[in-house]
Protein backbone atom coordinates (compact mmCIF):
# COMPACT_ATOMS: atom_id res chain seq x y z
CA UNK A 1 0.00 0.00 0.00
CA UNK A 2 1.44 3.36 -0.94
CA UNK A 3 1.16 6.60 1.06
CA UNK A 4 -1.84 7.85 -0.94
CA UNK A 5 -3.78 4.66 -0.19
CA UNK A 6 -3.01 4.92 3.53
CA UNK A 7 -4.21 8.54 3.58
CA UNK A 8 -7.35 7.46 1.72
CA UNK A 9 -8.01 4.87 4.45
CA UNK A 10 -7.70 7.64 7.08
CA UNK A 11 -10.17 9.77 5.12
CA UNK A 12 -12.62 6.87 4.94
CA UNK A 13 -12.26 6.32 8.69
CA UNK A 14 -13.47 9.79 9.64
CA UNK A 15 -16.84 8.97 8.11
CA UNK A 16 -17.54 6.85 11.19
CA UNK A 17 -16.63 9.58 13.69
CA UNK A 18 -19.06 10.51 16.46
CA UNK A 19 -18.53 14.26 16.88
CA UNK A 20 -21.74 15.98 18.03
CA UNK A 21 -19.83 18.59 20.05
CA UNK A 22 -16.85 19.67 17.95
CA UNK A 23 -18.26 18.63 14.57
CA UNK A 24 -14.62 17.88 13.69
CA UNK A 25 -14.31 14.31 12.38
CA UNK A 26 -10.83 12.81 12.32
CA UNK A 27 -9.67 9.50 10.93
CA UNK A 28 -6.43 7.59 11.35
CA UNK A 29 -4.93 4.66 9.50
CA UNK A 30 -2.10 2.86 11.24
CA UNK A 31 0.05 0.41 9.31
CA UNK A 32 1.81 -2.31 11.28
CA UNK A 33 5.24 -3.70 10.49
CA UNK A 34 3.65 -6.62 8.61
CA UNK A 35 1.48 -4.32 6.47
CA UNK A 36 -1.83 -4.79 8.30
CA UNK A 37 -3.79 -1.54 8.56
CA UNK A 38 -6.02 -0.59 11.48
CA UNK A 39 -8.24 2.47 11.32
CA UNK A 40 -9.82 4.63 13.95
CA UNK A 41 -12.04 7.68 14.21
CA UNK A 42 -12.67 10.12 17.00
CA UNK A 43 -15.52 9.38 19.38
CA UNK A 44 -16.59 12.32 21.50
CA UNK A 45 -18.25 12.43 24.89
CA UNK A 46 -19.99 15.35 26.59
CA UNK A 47 -17.23 15.05 29.18
CA UNK A 48 -14.45 15.94 26.74
CA UNK A 49 -11.75 14.15 28.74
CA UNK A 50 -13.56 10.86 28.02
CA UNK A 51 -13.41 11.39 24.27
CA UNK A 52 -11.31 9.02 22.18
CA UNK A 53 -9.00 10.28 19.46
CA UNK A 54 -8.78 8.57 16.07
CA UNK A 55 -5.13 7.60 16.61
CA UNK A 56 -5.92 6.08 20.01
CA UNK A 57 -8.71 3.98 18.54
CA UNK A 58 -6.43 2.70 15.75
CA UNK A 59 -3.60 1.93 18.19
CA UNK A 60 -5.96 0.13 20.58
CA UNK A 61 -7.37 -1.99 17.77
CA UNK A 62 -3.88 -2.90 16.55
CA UNK A 63 -2.59 -3.80 20.03
CA UNK A 64 -5.77 -5.74 20.81
CA UNK A 65 -5.04 -7.80 17.70
CA UNK A 66 -1.46 -8.55 18.71
CA UNK A 67 0.44 -5.83 16.85
CA UNK A 68 2.93 -3.59 18.65
CA UNK A 69 5.29 -2.53 15.87
CA UNK A 70 4.19 0.18 13.47
CA UNK A 71 5.50 1.46 10.14
CA UNK A 72 3.33 4.46 9.23
CA UNK A 73 0.39 6.50 10.44
CA UNK A 74 -1.91 8.64 8.31
CA UNK A 75 -4.24 11.22 9.86
CA UNK A 76 -7.01 13.14 8.11
CA UNK A 77 -9.83 15.43 9.13
CA UNK A 78 -12.96 16.33 7.22
CA UNK A 79 -11.61 19.91 7.18
CA UNK A 80 -8.50 18.63 5.34
CA UNK A 81 -6.50 21.11 7.41
CA UNK A 82 -3.27 19.21 8.02
CA UNK A 83 -4.28 17.91 11.44
CA UNK A 84 -1.43 16.23 13.32
CA UNK A 85 -1.72 13.87 16.29
CA UNK A 86 -2.14 15.71 19.59
CA UNK A 87 0.47 15.46 22.34
CA UNK A 88 -1.35 12.66 24.12
CA UNK A 89 -1.56 10.59 20.93
CA UNK A 90 2.08 11.32 20.13
CA UNK A 91 3.13 9.99 23.52
CA UNK A 92 0.96 6.89 23.06
CA UNK A 93 2.56 6.30 19.66
CA UNK A 94 5.99 6.66 21.26
CA UNK A 95 5.15 3.74 23.54
CA UNK A 96 5.12 1.47 20.49
CA UNK A 97 7.11 3.24 17.78
CA UNK A 98 10.57 4.67 17.30
CA UNK A 99 11.23 8.30 16.50
CA UNK A 100 11.46 7.43 12.79
CA UNK A 101 7.78 6.40 12.52
CA UNK A 102 6.42 8.17 9.44
CA UNK A 103 3.35 10.34 10.14
CA UNK A 104 1.35 11.47 7.10
CA UNK A 105 -1.02 14.41 7.63
CA UNK A 106 -3.66 15.26 5.04
CA UNK A 107 -3.70 18.98 4.37
CA UNK A 108 -5.06 21.57 1.98
CA UNK A 109 -1.87 21.54 -0.10
CA UNK A 110 -1.38 17.78 -0.09
CA UNK A 111 0.10 15.40 2.42
CA UNK A 112 2.72 16.67 4.87
CA UNK A 113 5.13 14.09 6.22
CA UNK A 114 6.76 14.15 9.64
CA UNK A 115 8.50 11.63 11.81
CA UNK A 116 7.27 10.93 15.29
CA UNK A 117 10.57 12.34 16.54
CA UNK A 118 9.84 15.61 14.70
CA UNK A 119 6.47 15.83 16.42
CA UNK A 120 7.52 14.79 19.92
CA UNK A 121 11.22 14.84 20.73
CA UNK A 122 12.45 13.55 24.10
CA UNK A 123 9.43 11.41 24.88
CA UNK A 124 8.74 9.79 28.20
CA UNK A 125 9.85 6.17 27.88
CA UNK A 126 10.75 3.20 30.02
CA UNK A 127 14.37 4.33 29.75
CA UNK A 128 13.66 7.88 30.95
CA UNK A 129 11.65 6.54 33.88
CA UNK A 130 14.43 4.10 34.79
CA UNK A 131 17.05 6.87 34.51
CA UNK A 132 15.00 9.07 36.83
CA UNK A 133 14.64 6.22 39.35
CA UNK A 134 18.40 5.58 39.21
CA UNK A 135 19.11 9.27 39.89
CA UNK A 136 16.74 9.24 42.87
CA UNK A 137 18.42 6.13 44.27
CA UNK A 138 21.81 7.81 43.97
CA UNK A 139 20.44 10.87 45.74
CA UNK A 140 20.44 12.98 42.61
CA UNK A 141 16.91 14.33 43.01
CA UNK A 142 14.53 14.34 40.10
Amino acid sequence: MDDAELVARAREAFDGAYVPYSEYPVGAALETADGTVFVGCNIENANYSNSLHAEEVAIAEAVKNGHQTFARLAVASAAQDGVTPCGMCRQTLAEFADADLRVLCDGPDGVAEYTLGDLIPNTISLETLEDAADRRERGGGR
